[in-house]
């Protein structure tokens, strides 16, 4: 929790990973490729005080992901994502078991999401079955530009992704996050165009697609989704460390995220370790949209900023969060109630 002036803020980080992107890990020059790409962002778009070097950056200790999030930062809970990516990792990027194993050591802390892939056919949906049935799944992650054998990404409106959300939908798996952001070396960029999102939401309104760093650098394209599909989310992770590096970029974001969608369908998630929660929670509650772009985009108030940290992820979550936590609902209670899992779309 975050207390600043008087307000206190339940986190939900939304977006983290405890991954091993180490040499001894790394199958070939796309393993080694894709994690130096997250170093890269990692560099360039944190303050000097919270930068790695590549070595501390390619696997860190648990001990050091707890301290980061639950200790020197603010998270209350964690969202932890898999993404396996087993064509350039020996053992995984950070698989489902992984994460798992590390958050029932931390009971708590930690919600464990899986992934599927639809190329994986059969097999792949009674694996999903089982990382349900292992972990109790309410998410999974999906990634779909990972690469498979000769296959380079895939889209959610493939017949396969259709038995994948269905089979979601059949399990209570309600909560599909989906990488549809900054192209990541070595992957291709169209296998990140958010227009599939489109089709799967309207296909399957009973599930909440979260499309992960809102589209970037497609924000428009994903607003213009999101708008006509009340089951569509956006996810901050990548978008919210421009808050250090390009503030009016950041204020643009975020007013176009809360014209086009609403207060209650934007999640805050650090993306860690790419960049620790701690400094993004402080800076976005005391940042503001500037004085000469309030008349387009408004102001960012106290309530959305507790709602986005971290009460609207509790909502899809079924997190109970401390009733002097809570948002009041707005006058004309459009909204979902802030605290409590929303209803599916009609």
């Amino acid at each position: 929790m975050y207390t600043k002036d008087g307000t206190s803020y339940f986190v939900v980080d939304g977006h983290t990973h405890f991954w091993d992107g180490s040499p001894a890990n790394q199958i070939n020059r796309y393993g080694e490729g894709f994690i130096k790409c997250f170093f890269d962002y990692h560099s360039n778009l944190s303050p000097a005080e919270y930068r790695w070097t590549l070595e501390e950056f390619e696997r860190y200790p648990e001990e050091r992901m707890i301290h980061d999030l639950f200790e020197a930062g603010y998270d209350d809970v964690a969202v932890l994502q898999s993404t396996y990516l087993t064509d350039w990792y020996v053992n995984g990027f950070n698989t489902t078991e992984q994460n798992g194993t590390m958050a029932e050591r931390h009971p708590g802390r930690f919600i464990v999401n899986g992934r599927f892939d639809p190329r994986d056919g059969e097999n792949g949906l009674a694996e999903l079955e089982r990382l349900h049935e292992r972990w109790q799944l309410q998410g999974v992650k999906v990634y779909t530009a990972e690469w498979k054998g000769s296959s380079k990404g895939w889209k959610l409106s493939d017949p396969w992704a259709y038995r994948y959300l269905e089979k979601c939908q059949e399990l209570g798996i309600r909560n599909i996050h989906v990488h549809k952001g900054p192209t990541v070396y070595p992957m291709n960029r169209d296998a990140f165009d958010v227009a599939d999102v489109d089709d799967a939401a309207t296909m399957f309104p009973g599930l909440r697609f979260i499309v992960e760093h809102v589209g970037l650098p497609r924000l428009e394209d994903f607003c213009w989704i999101a708008t006509q599909e009340p089951n569509v989310f956006g996810g901050l992770a990548v978008a919210m460390p421009f808050i250090h590096s390009r503030p009016r970029y950041f204020a643009q974001i975020i007013g176009e995220l809360l014209y086009w969608l609403d207060e209650n369908r934007i999640l805050f998630g650090s993306d860690y370790a790419i960049w620790q929660p701690k400094w993004l929670i402080e800076k976005f509650v005391d940042f503001q949209i500037p004085e000469d772009m309030q008349s387009e985009y408004g102001v960012l108030t106290t309530d959305v900023k507790r709602k986005i940290l971290g009460l609207n992820a509790a909502a899809l979550y079924d997190l109970k969060v401390p009733g002097e936590l809570m948002v009041a609902p707005a006058p004309d209670n459009s909204g979902p109630a802030v605290g409590a899992a929303p209803a599916a779309p009609a």
